[in-house]
């Protein structure tokens, strides 16, 4: 096994040091080829600092934890945890986090978009103890956003940026940056009360915080990416959304159900517009009955699997065997939405709300059956 020229070149600390003083978590699928890249930035910023480095792949089929134990085997600051069965960005920077012992930790993306040299910085202002959170911002004086490759990305990322700054109890510039620094023990404090889901964690830690955190934004480049495929899109921005909602109502709703719930009123939409083509195209009631059930469900499994699920998404094999069980669930809530809602309405109960009590128990009854078959963890 040999190391990159300009990591061979530097001189590696000794096995034996004390524990370091910064943890630098980053979270990655299929960044392989950004990963030596990044280990050489950070031994020159960190340069004279004690740090480490910890890599949480999510067994990505790049092979991106062979590459970083490739380089742990010669750098003992360099560090990884494989995940198997379980994604997502949120989750994965708190696997990272907890496994640390330094006093602080810093969290940034592995695609080499955000500036390492601003971590000193960060870490000197939390030094101080005037700062619970640094965050590296985009639109501080000084930062620079250009590294976003396109009019959609920048596009996506202000709207996030302006739903965000409705509900933070403090002013970021910058609340969808996934770069940022916090001392380990304040992490370990709000840990148990993240929702862990969806790919911007520093809203979630902000807004769990049972008290205003002090914030100190330190202006950084984002740069443009070299290698990979960037993680940002409309999904993303709907579970950014999802998680501002699940805030507000304080968690009482668990986030799968209200993104479970929004899908399935989306396919009643399609099921409507269904049924109206095929009464158009002059289709018997039944049929077209029929043929809008079966589009609505599929439309809601798709949608689901892409959203609800995005971080158990089902694919190959697994796909087609979780259509068909989706179906068949979906199928039976059916049954008996129309069948409580029939008793209920005999029992001299308003139509509406029998046809609403129906429905609520037909979408509680497909949210639990989904998960527990459907999507059940791997």
């Amino acid at each position: 096994m040999t190391l990159p020229a300009a990591l061979a070149e530097m001189p590696l600390p000794d096995a034996r040091v004390a524990t370091a003083e910064l943890t630098v978590v980053v979270p990655c699928f299929n960044e392989r080829a950004n990963v030596a890249p990044l280990v050489e930035k950070l031994s020159a910023a960190l340069r004279g600092l004690r740090w480490e480095v910890v890599f949480v792949d999510d067994d990505s089929p790049d092979r991106t934890a062979a590459e970083a134990r490739r380089i742990a085997a010669f750098d003992p600051r360099v560090r990884c945890i494989r995940r198997i069965g379980r994604r997502g960005l949120a989750s994965a920077v708190i696997e990272g986090a907890l496994s640390s012992s330094a006093e602080f930790v810093a969290v940034m993306d592995g695609d080499l978009q955000h500036d390492e040299a601003r971590l000193p910085d960060m870490l000197d202002a939390l030094r101080t103890g005037a700062f619970d959170l640094a965050v590296g911002s985009r639109h501080v004086e000084g930062g620079d956003a250009s590294g976003l490759s396109s009019r959609w990305r920048h596009a996506l990322s202000d709207l996030g940026i302006r739903l965000a700054q409705r509900v933070m109890p403090v002013r970021l510039t910058d609340p969808m940056s996934g770069f940022f620094m916090l001392r380990r023990t304040l992490f370990e404090d709000l840990a148990p009360r993240l929702t862990a889901k969806g790919f911007k964690i520093l809203l979630d830690l902000v807004l769990s915080a049972p008290r205003t955190l002090r914030v100190v934004e330190i202006p950084c480049r984002f740069r443009e990416r070299v290698a990979g495929e960037s993680k940002l899109d409309v999904l993303v921005l709907a579970q950014f959304g999802a998680l501002l909602v699940d805030k507000l109502l304080g968690g009482v709703v668990p986030l799968r159900f209200l993104a479970f719930a929004a899908v399935g009123a989306l396919g009643v939409l399609v099921h409507l517009a269904v049924l109206t083509l095929g009464q158009m195209l002059g289709d018997r009631f039944a049929a077209s009955q029929i043929v809008a059930t079966v589009v609505a469900m599929a439309f809601n499994f798709q949608l689901n699997n892409q959203i609800t699920y995005r971080d158990q998404r089902l694919r190959g094999p697994d796909l087609w065997r979780g259509f068909v069980l989706f179906m068949l669930v979906c199928g039976i809530g059916a049954v008996a939405n129309v069948g409580i809602a029939q008793v209920l309405y005999q029992a001299h109960t308003a139509w509406t709300l029998a046809g609403a009590m129906g429905a609520v128990i037909g979408v509680v009854w497909n949210y639990a059956v989904s998960a527990t078959l459907v999507w059940r963890a791997r």
